[in-house]
């Protein structure tokens, strides 16, 4: 059976989960592995919980279901805390990748993770966001963040894919485009472990 890396995305309905789900796809697509991409939704509105998944392999994938037990988890919306259990399924020697300005080590604590083999790691994605866009869009700092900490995919590749597609959905803002590359750049050096 293939080996097939599994990553499940958190977030709310307008943060960008879907997005970042298929950006990623798309560059590791373009990047010559066989991909999915897909979103899991609950009611279809701005601020619902919404899942996005990747499955990213070398090989053909012919599993066709939600994501069990993924080797990374991204939160981009943290206040789920309480509702979603981020920890779900996350294999041994896994990692969970948070949006927040507070450190790996209060994470660890928040999840009760104690001795298990969970890496926790975390980027203000919001802040990089906001600084770097203009806006509270933090899907694509932690696509950088989660390169960064997954070395899936070489960043600089996936930078010129994410430009491909950036420009595609942003072609009436094309400013937007180089303003998201430097947020997802930023995000891949700033992550903290």
């Amino acid at each position: 059976m293939a080996d097939i890396l599994e990553i499940r995305w958190h977030g709310r309905g307008g943060q960008g989960a879907k997005t970042a789900a298929l950006l990623m796809g798309e560059s590791a697509a373009d990047a010559g592995r066989y991909v999915q991409a897909f979103p899991e939704y609950g009611p279809e509105r701005m601020g619902a919980p919404v899942t996005a998944y990747n499955r990213i392999s070398t090989e053909p994938i012919r599993l066709h279901c939600s994501v069990e037990n993924p080797k990374y988890v991204v939160v981009l919306d943290p206040t789920f805390l309480g509702t979603v259990d981020f920890t779900h399924g996350v294999k041994d020697g896994g990692a969970i990748l948070i949006n927040t300005p507070e450190s790996p080590e209060e994470w660890r604590k928040k999840l009760n993770l104690g001795d298990k083999n969970i890496k926790i790691y975390t980027v203000d994605a919001s802040k990089i966001s906001r600084e770097e866009t203009g806006g509270n869009f933090p899907n694509t700092p932690m696509l950088g963040a989660l390169i960064a900490v997954s070395s899936v995919l070489d960043i600089d590749k996936a930078i010129e894919s994410f430009n491909k597609d950036l420009t595609r959905k942003f072609r009436n803002k094309p400013d937007m485009v180089g303003k998201n590359l430097k947020a997802i750049r930023r995000s891949f050096e700033e992550v903290q472990s």
